[in-house]
């Protein structure tokens, strides 16, 4: 059984789990949703399922990873969100946490992503106690950005160039103290 992080009026955030293989492969072998991720769309089942296996390992060893969204209407997973501890440089940022969310496209436009975005914001600043939580979109990613901005609260702190895909990011950073004002 998943381990439930957190549940909001919509959606249910908890932990991937293998038996979600299918839905994830729905997510990441859709180009429409790979579009700014910089990596291509899987196109085997087995890429979903080391995705999951990554994901799992870093529940492991960092005690965070992205969480399953979980549509409470249809109980389907559309999406995940969550923090994840970046161990590897992005940026020149190192053993910071980020906020990600990818969503199916049938989802997009209905608010999930800041209703899951506000639920991840809460549990870093007053569950794990950090006190700076870091995001990136690629600048073409127009709703991305506006999220980030408009309705999660983040600043742009600047831009970088991702090497996965030469693509230009916008860097955000949210610090606590001005979360707890919003």
């Amino acid at each position: 059984m998943a381990k439930v992080f957190i549940e909001t009026s919509r959606l249910i955030l908890r932990e991937i789990v293998t038996e979600d293989v299918d839905r994830i492969f729905l997510l990441d072998s859709n180009p429409e949703v790979m579009k700014y991720i910089g990596v291509k769309p899987v196109t085997k089942l087995e890429e979903s399922e080391e995705t999951i296996n990554k994901i799992r390992k870093q529940y492991h060893e960092n005690g965070i990873a992205r969480w399953a969204v979980i549509e409470k209407e249809s109980n389907l997973l559309i999406g995940w969100s969550g923090l994840k501890l970046l161990t590897e440089p992005i940026n020149g940022f190192k053993n910071v946490y980020e906020l990600g969310y990818r969503f199916l496209p049938e989802f997009w436009g209905k608010g999930y992503a800041t209703e899951a975005g506000k639920a991840v914001l809460d549990y870093g600043f007053n569950e794990i106690n950090l006190e700076v939580i870091y995001a990136c979109a690629d600048i073409e990613n127009l709703d991305s950005n506006k999220i980030l901005k408009d309705k999660l609260g983040f600043e742009s702190v600047g831009a970088f160039v991702d090497p996965l895909d030469n693509a230009t990011c916008f860097w955000y950073e949210l610090k606590k103290e001005k979360y707890s004002e919003m």
